[in-house]
């Protein structure tokens, strides 16, 4: 597996753009410079983060998310383990 991160990711499993590898690697994301823990998708070229929002759910009892715009920087919190 490389050290590179997709342009976008996400943690929801009904989503084309989950990979459960690289979650599995344990991502961290910097939005504006902050770490974020609470990043349910991200997107850098568009510069995007999905944030959940507290304990809230849909009606279909998945998190409600909010969308906010800035600065979006994906990294590995552990370097990759040597085999």
């Amino acid at each position: 597996m490389t050290d590179t991160l997709p342009d976008r990711l996400s943690s929801n499993p009904n989503s084309p753009f989950y990979n459960e590898e690289l979650l599995s690697r344990d991502i961290g994301v910097r939005f504006k410079g902050v770490d974020k823990t609470n990043v349910e998708e991200y997107c850098v070229s568009e510069g995007w983060v999905r944030l959940t929002a507290g304990n809230a759910k849909d009606r279909f009892g998945n998190p409600m998310t909010v969308k906010l715009k800035g600065e979006v920087e994906p990294y590995f919190r552990q370097a990759v383990p040597e085999a």
